[in-house]
Formats: C-alpha cells, structure tokens, sequence
C-alpha cells in the first residue's frame, strides 16, 4: 500500500510557494509512488502553472497528484502518514487535533525557504516539540550534503541536454510561444519583481552591438518594461524594438515549458525560489533577483549563495559576476555592471554548466524527505 502524504500550501507571494509545493508533489507521486494530497487555499495561482486545473474544484487529479482546495471552514479529512507544511503555514487545528489523536503520530515536517547561510546546516533536520504532544521537525532545501538538497527530478538534466543539443527542437519550442529571434541574437529571459535597475540594464542592451531577443514572462516586472518603452501597456504576444534590444511579453507557461524556455536562453534573469532553482539546472549564466526584506536583510542571503556559487571563477570573472548581482540587487550601476560581465562570457557559461552537474551530484530534495521518512519508520 502506498504511503500517504499531505503537502499544505498557503500562496503568499504569488507563484513562489505553489511553484515549489507542485514541483514537490508531481515528483513525490511520479519517481516514489507515494499517494500524495496537495492542499492549496489559492488556486487562481495553481492554475497558470498546470494548464487544465479548475480553480474552482473541491478536489481534483492532476499529473497523479490529489489537489485539494484548502477550505476556510475546515472538513475532517485522515491525517496522513508524513505532514508537510510548507514554509511555516499554519495547519488547520483540526488537523493537527487528529494527527495528535493518531494511534502513531504522523511524521510532520516544517518545509522551510531556501537559504545558502551557514545557520541552516545546523538546523536542518532538528525537531522542535509542540505543546500538544506532536513534534515538528525543520526540513531545510540546500546546496550543502548537510541540507536536504534541491528539487531535481530523476530526469531533468538528460531531458535538458537532449533539448539543447537540438537546434530544430528549441526552435520548435521557441516558434510554438511565438518567438522568432533575429539570427545571432542573444536570447534572454527575464522573470522579475519590479526593479529601479531594470532602465539601465535596458539601455545597455539597446546600445550593444549584438542583438538581443528578451523574453519577459507575464508578472509584476511587464510594468517597468512599459514605462521604459513608453507604453501604457505591453499585451502578451506584443514586440517591441529599441535599437538592438527586441522586448517580448510572453504568456504564463506551465513549469515544464518554464524549464525549456530557461534552456533556450542564453541568460536567465529570475526571481524568488523555484525559478531560482530551475535556472540554477539550466546551465546558462544567469542572475537572481532576492526577495526584498525590511532593513536589506536579503541581502545576506544574497551573499551566502554568491559565496558557494562563485567558487572556481579566475578573479576578473568573479569580480564581474559579483558585480553583476550586486548591480541588480542593490541600485547600482546595471549597465557598467552588464558589460563587465559580457566579457567573461565563456568562462561565466561553463561556470554554470560546472555548478548544476555538482549540485546534481548531490540527493534531490525529494529523495532525501523520503529518506528521511524511511529512517524515521
């Protein structure tokens, strides 16, 4: 019989917690024949990423998962045998009521953020006992054997080479979306939050020599782009020229397709954590836009991953690419920072190609929570 797994989603920040939580649970269910229940209390934002979900179901299927809506008004439901909550969201009382009144207590696991910093080697896998009886155990993703690894499926990376390697597959792809790029033309996507940084980044772009194609999914960074071309509103589909820089609005894709677009790209501009992640695996040179905190907190987490990611560059690299992230991150000069880093180009390239096959060489997250679980029995 299968083991039963409950994943609690709370949407906060738009695509970021649900993004992560599918992701999750499509793995759970395809690579470790789990029976796994997805609780979401959003599914307007479940729904772009899983073309064919109904926002409006109590219950459905799909790609094997079983999607619950999360009901303000709680019906009893079987706890299952692992508990999920992801990012510290609450769990229904009732819930945790009958996970407690278990003749065996559920194995119940705080999903935490992805951070880099040094703290969370030390907290991954400590169990913090609840006043009710039950204990809660912090489950920390990582880029560290000493955390529980990143989401990667079993696949990914053979699935990755296999497109890249094929021009009239990626070109396939990219004319399905509608993207027909000048020959020569830099590729580049851009999934951000709103940024002051994005105008000279821009400008860099346009004044260039090679031409550039960037491709801008639908989200909160559409309205700079706007602003900075002069246009009221960019509709999706709509291109856009400004000296050597060509701007395309693109619809919201599903995460496979998602996964694809950043394999097409030559540099992947995302944000948040599981494109963060998914841009890591595509292999190409790319930069993180943090989530912003109150008094810059980010801007540690920032640092710790620059401090793993950047090992292995000759000094000049390294300096460009710290450049870079910093430029983007912290109001500076995006456009001199852009153009350092263009001159490192083929050692940024197999930089990244490096950096995904050690992270790859390390458990996925999902293998190690079922380790995890395996150890617990």
């Amino acid at each position: 019989m299968k083991a039963t797994w409950d994943i609690f989603c709370s949407v906060v920040d738009n695509y970021g917690d649900i993004g992560v939580t599918w992701r999750l649970a499509r793995q759970l269910v395809a690579e470790h024949n789990l029976a796994v229940r997805l609780w979401v209390d959003d599914l307007n934002a479940f729904v772009p990423m899983c073309p064919g979900a109904d926002a409006t179901a109590a219950q459905q299927w799909q790609h094997g998962v079983d999607v619950r809506q999360w009901p303000a008004t709680w019906l009893p439901v079987a706890p299952a045998e692992v508990v999920i909550g992801a990012f510290a969201c609450l769990l229904p009382p009732a819930y945790v009521d009958a996970m407690r009144a278990r003749s065996v207590p559920p194995l119940w696991l705080n999903l935490e953020y992805l951070s880099a910093e040094d703290w969370v080697e030390g907290c991954h896998g400590l169990p913090s006992p609840q006043p009710n009886g039950l204990r809660k155990v912090f489950f920390f993703p990582g880029f560290t054997e000493k955390t529980g690894g990143l989401l990667r499926e079993g696949s990914l990376l053979a699935r990755r080479d296999a497109f890249q390697q094929s021009a009239d597959v990626r070109q396939a792809f990219l004319h399905g979306l509608g993207v027909h790029p000048a020959p020569g033309a830099l590729l580049i996507s851009l999934f951000a939050y709103e940024n002051p940084q994005l105008a000279g980044w821009l400008d860099a772009l346009a004044t260039d020599a090679q031409p550039c194609h960037l491709l801008v999914p639908q989200g909160r960074v559409v309205a700079g782009l706007g602003q900075w071309l002069g246009e009221a509103q960019l509709n999706v589909g709509a291109v856009h020229k400004r000296g050597a820089l060509t701007v395309q609005v693109l619809p919201f894709v599903s995460q496979d397709d998602f996964d694809r677009l950043l394999w097409s790209c030559d540099f992947n501009a995302v944000r948040g954590e599981d494109s963060f992640v998914r841009a890591q695996w595509a292999g190409q040179p790319m930069l993180w836009h943090i989530y912003v905190q109150d008094e810059n907190a980010h801007w540690e987490k920032l640092e710790a991953f620059l401090g793993h990611y950047r090992r292995g560059l000759s000094d000049a690299a390294d300096a460009a690419l710290l450049g870079l992230w910093r430029a983007w991150n912290m109001d500076r000069d995006m456009g001199l920072a852009w153009q350092a880093a263009r001159q490192h180009w083929p050692e940024l390239q197999q930089h990244a190609r490096d950096w995904a096959a050690r992270q790859a060489a390390q458990p996925d997250l999902a293998m190690t929570l079922v380790q995890f679980y395996r150890n617990w029995l």
